[in-house]
């Protein structure tokens, strides 16, 4: 077998060059796992013209695997304990780029929590990272968090890497795995989540909603209903369906079949112009200062087979850049989570599924970030406990330097006849900071 001494390990960078990359998904550095260890990465290289030609795994100076090509997935069983491994690609042309990982196999199945620590302090969402390893043959088939003796969150898998949104104070929460046999491990950690940012709560009872009516093919706003051919309205202070006693209905519709795929756009100003909130930001001191937004709500599906696209965004205007965080569930389009491309202007897949639930409450939370150059960073998507890491990125558009402002909004699409729909929103928050 190959090795690699210390003296080469202590010689080289750690960090992979501007010339060539290698990217590990599996496992992370410094993780607990169980044995076998799942390596997975990819390599590329540009200063070598013919490419990359394999890439390998090291474990504690030993050569384990390699394998031809720019792609790497193998189980290596490892004893129990620390191991300093090396995921390595050589080119065609004889260089080479590696990233050290020090990982530490447990000796025994159980769950493994490496991100909150046990009677830490959290800020609200807590990203939760662990991995779970199982006696059972078939594996492990999914993790999932509890908070206050509540499922909270669910992945599929033998890894969780979820942002979990808990109310401030003590907070008793548990990480399990339930594996293919049957079976169940867990972990409890203990949290205390400090509320980060600026809170907004209720918004669905505000009584600053607009709406406007668009259509095909263009989609220009029309106001008030009803208007080309649609129909659409909210209603304020509902108290059934309701989790609060104080929910607000909107509905969409139009004659059926005679002007389709119509939607309503009813959005909510926060800051700035016309704020409902008491926030106008006259200064602009406020908006320049905020780069993170959680947008959070219950909404209350009352049928599903004519709810053609829902869509919750958080949109920002300021000193010439338009921001607009769209986030739709496409759910008569494939049940999938679309999100939206500002330069482009277009929706793009996330490549997450949707699933609502039909005739009942589901919560959705949406975290997202405003970059230090005004890009907009999709972080996350939880629907209904389950959280979906997005990580895009997209430049803003240009708007009018008068225009400053934060709003959220909150869309119904109709499907091919335009059937009436109604919907209800409730415990909607933003949190800011």
């Amino acid at each position: 077998m190959k090795s690699l001494s210390s003296a080469v390990l202590l010689s080289l960078s750690f960090a992979a060059s501007a010339c060539a990359t290698v990217a590990v998904s599996s496992p992370s550095n410094g993780e607990t796992v169980g044995s076998p260890v799942l390596y997975t990465a990819t390599a590329t290289t540009t200063t070598c013209s013919k490419g990359v030609a394999s890439i390998g795994v090291y474990v504690d100076s030993q050569l384990l695997y390699s394998v031809n090509g720019t792609a790497l997935n193998t189980s290596l069983s490892l004893t129990p304990g620390l191991h300093k491994t090396v995921v390595e690609e050589w080119d065609y042309c004889g260089g080479a780029t590696f990233v050290p990982l020090t990982i530490t196999v447990a000796s025994m199945p159980g769950v493994f929590v490496a991100s909150p620590a046990n009677n830490s302090t959290v800020s609200a969402p807590a990203n939760y990272v662990a991995t779970a390893t199982t006696s059972c043959s078939r594996g492990v088939a999914s993790m999932g968090v509890y908070v206050n003796d509540q499922l909270a969150v669910t992945q599929s898998g033998a890894k969780l890497n979820a942002q979990v949104s808990m109310g401030a104070g003590a907070q008793k929460t548990v990480v399990e795995e339930w594996d293919n046999c049957g079976g169940a491990a867990f972990m409890p950690v203990n949290v205390t989540v400090q509320q980060t940012g600026t809170r907004l709560s209720d918004l669905q009872a505000s009584k600053g909603w607009n709406s406007w009516g668009q259509g095909p093919p263009s989609y220009v706003d029309c106001s008030p209903s009803p208007c080309n051919g649609y129909q659409f309205s909210h209603t304020l202070n509902v108290t059934s369906p309701s989790l609060s006693g104080n929910a607000t209905q909107f509905t969409l519709g139009g004659k059926s079949g005679t002007a389709p795929w119509g939607d309503v756009l009813f959005s909510l100003p926060i800051i700035g112009q016309s704020s409902s909130q008491n926030l106008p930001d006259t200064g602009h001191t406020l908006m320049p200062s905020i780069h993170t937004f959680i947008y959070d709500a219950d909404f209350y599906v009352t049928n599903a087979s004519v709810t053609q696209v829902l869509e919750f965004d958080i949109n920002m205007y300021m000193n010439g850049a338009g921001m607009i965080w769209g986030t739709q569930c496409n759910n008569l389009g494939g049940r999938t989570w679309d999100i939206w491309d500002n330069v482009n202007a277009k929706w793009v897949s996330a490549g997450i599924s949707c699933d609502l639930i039909n005739k009942g409450w589901n919560h959705i939370t949406i975290q997202a970030q405003r970059e230090s150059g005004n890009e907009l960073l999709y972080q996350s998507i939880t629907l209904n406990g389950v959280t979906a890491n997005i990580n895009k990125t997209f430049a803003p558009f240009s708007v009018p330097g008068n225009w400053w402002g934060v709003t959220v909004n909150y869309q119904m699409d109709g499907n091919s006849r335009q059937n009436d729909n109604t919907t209800y929103l409730d415990n909607f928050t933003l949190t800011y900071w």
